[in-house]
């Protein structure tokens, strides 16, 4: 049996206690702090809500200090707050104890650099050798653990400094999804002047994400829709994405949040160059951008591609349809408090519910379990199909197949200017890939 790979797309994550145990985390912690080229790296930590947090989080650091290096413990804080720390403090690395938006029994560890950004590949290739390695990887130094006071406060004034608005007399409401930005949150907005209702505010360490936050926001949406608050924002564990609900009810998600802010960001002169998204982000999308002006690159589905995009680029914006939303002149990160208040930046002072960033193609989505994800490859025939559809829907529409990064899933995306002729697409595809692949 091959061995299973630690670091994923978004660092290294499992069942806590089973696959992510804490020798894992510790052995994790020493292998970063000895693959750092510091002489004695300072390494952040923070985590997310969940009850195997302070385990995992107590194991890194141990990890850390037994290689030479310091631990700073920034304890439960958004996970952006790791990439606007460490460009803050000059940390060397900054380590995230979280699972996103996977249930609470899930955690996980990635890293990022000094720079605020997410380990190149070749970075955490060199930290998954040093795990595996049957060699010692201790130090003759001992580093030390200590607590970095203040953090929060600290993060909360970057947040201001770089959105300076004045929120009086709006009332905001926020789902915290029982996770990272429980305190952040509610506090950001709070200070800005706006009034509060905090929904899923109250983490115990097994309530992270359950049915709440930015993949089930149907609460916040019944709160709006009832005239409990003028704009709503949910977020997911640890808070590095969102969705925003408006005075009706509606979700609006990513897609619609970056077209919001790049018009916005071009009209103010301070978008550089386009935008970056992911092969996801709906087709009125782009005719949007087309007829504002602003370019449009494409990246493979996952917020690191969007960065690399960017930096490659180097332009400012960038995000997901999921909610990740990255402005590298605030953080080169992910950051969904950041995120809903550039939205309230852009708007300016109008209402949600009032401005319709583009017109929405519908969109269908269908998983298609397959026999092996890799046969796509030589499947001419839904090749044939697909180009065939997407032909007919040239300039109207588009479709999208790929296969699942991890299960044996293909996945086929369908947008079209109808409902009917989504399904009806989606549905010749769908027939297509299983006669062939399953």
């Amino acid at each position: 049996m091959t061995e299973r790979r630690l670091f994923g797309t978004d660092g290294v994550r499992g069942v806590a206690g089973e696959f992510l145990t804490a020798d894992l985390a510790l052995r994790l912690g020493r292998a970063a702090a000895l693959e750092s080229d510091a002489e004695r790296p300072q390494v952040l930590i923070i985590r997310d809500t969940r009850e195997s947090g302070p385990m995992l989080e107590d194991a890194l650091a141990a990890g850390v200090a037994s290689a030479g290096g310091d631990a700073i413990l920034g304890g439960v804080l958004p996970s952006p707050a790791a990439s606007v720390l460490a460009r803050r403090y000059s940390f060397d690395l900054a380590a995230i104890v979280s699972a996103s938006h996977n249930p609470f029994s899930d955690n996980g560890v990635k890293f990022m650099s000094g720079a605020g950004t997410k380990l190149s590949d070749e970075a955490e290739a060199g930290i998954e050798d040093r795990v595996k390695s049957d060699e010692e990887t201790g130090s003759a130094a001992i580093g030390r653990v200590r607590k970095l006071e203040g953090a929060l406060d600290d993060y909360l004034r970057e947040l201001r400094t770089a959105f300076p608005l004045d929120l009086s007399g709006m009332r905001v409401a926020l789902d915290c999804a029982n996770g990272a930005a429980y305190r952040a949150g509610p506090a950001t907005f709070e200070r800005l002047g706006a009034e509060v209702t905090e929904l899923s505010a109250e983490p115990d360490g097994r309530n992270i994400n359950l049915a709440c936050g930015s993949t089930a926001p149907g609460a916040l949406a019944e709160l709006l829709a009832s005239g409990g608050a003028d704009v709503g924002f949910a977020f997911d564990g640890d808070a590095d994405r969102l969705v925003a609900v408006d005075g009706r009810g509606r979700v609006r998600d990513g897609d619609e949040l970056i077209a919001l802010a790049a018009r916005h960001l071009s009209e103010t002169g301070e978008l550089r160059g386009g935008v970056a998204v992911t092969v996801m982000t709906n087709y009125g999308f782009h005719k949007a951008m087309e007829g504002e002006g602003i370019p449009v690159a494409q990246t493979d589905v996952g917020d690191r591609y969007v960065l690399e995009e960017l930096e490659r680029r180097d332009w400012s914006l960038g995000g997901e349809q999921s909610g990740h939303i990255i402005w590298r002149d605030y953080t080169p990160s992910g950051d969904g408090i950041g995120a809903a208040l550039l939205t309230l930046r852009a708007l300016g002072g109008d209402r949600l519910e009032d401005v319709e960033p583009f017109e929405r193609l519908p969109q269908r989505l269908e998983n298609v379990e397959v026999a092996d994800r890799d046969a796509i490859v030589g499947a001419d025939g839904l090749w044939a199909a697909v180009e065939k559809e997407n032909a007919a829907l040239e300039g109207r529409g588009r479709v999208l197949v790929r296969p699942s990064g991890t299960e044996p899933l293909l996945r086929i995306m369908v947008e079209a200017p109808e409902e009917s002729e989504c399904d009806q697409v989606l549905g010749r595809l769908a027939a297509a890939a299983r006669e062939e692949l399953s």
